[in-house]
């Protein structure tokens, strides 16, 4: 039996996206700190003018998940990293797009088979929050690592049985280009 695990050790030119909330800014702003404090540590360009991260900032965090799942359908992405905070009030509101936001981003990684990270906080205080993006510790360091890990882990899963990969089609590597994609015959071996 194999044994499948992504490492921390970027190879490559991986491409990631940040998919970012502006409502409670002041927390997101200090989660894409540590995000980009641990991605540039790893040996990430993190600087928007590059060619290794993009930025796509959304009014909120319920509108992240429609953005991310536009962002992973192009192909060009390892790994995409959602930040965001949904802090509760004094109405239900609090509920229902904490509880959509996770279900669209986990519906996206789904749809894609791109991998969307959660990390979008989900606090009853803003204290909490401010705790998790930088006063105690910075979740946005531990949402990046998670993007190179899964990055990684995804580059070294096999192929799934029945898929058109089976039927002579070449699996796309995402942020690889079309025509640098290897060529698969009817009998699964590179050409």
């Amino acid at each position: 039996m194999a044994v499948f695990e992504g490492t921390l050790v970027t190879t490559g030119s991986p491409r990631f996206a940040i998919v970012l909330g502006r409502f409670n800014d002041l927390v997101t702003g200090k989660l894409l700190d540590g995000c980009q404090d641990c991605l540039k540590r790893h040996g990430i360009d993190v600087n928007p003018e590059g060619t290794q991260v993009d930025y796509a900032w959304v009014p909120g965090s319920f509108e992240i998940p429609l953005v991310a799942r536009q962002l992973a359908l192009t192909g060009r992405y390892n790994a995409i990293i959602c930040l965001g905070a949904v802090i509760r009030g004094s109405t239900p509101h609090f509920d229902y797009v904490a509880s959509e936001v996770a279900k669209g981003i986990a519906a996206a990684g789904f749809q894609t088979g791109v991998p969307i990270i959660f990390g979008v906080l989900t606090t009853d205080t803003l204290q909490q929050a401010l705790e998790r993006a930088g006063i105690k510790s910075n979740h946005g360091w531990g949402y990046a690592m998670n993007a190179l890990e899964m990055a990684s882990l995804m580059e070294r899963l096999p192929s799934v049985r029945g898929s058109d990969e089976d039927k002579g089609a070449a699996r796309l590597t995402p942020g690889v280009s079309m025509s640098a994609q290897p060529v698969i015959d009817a009998d699964h071996s590179s050409i």
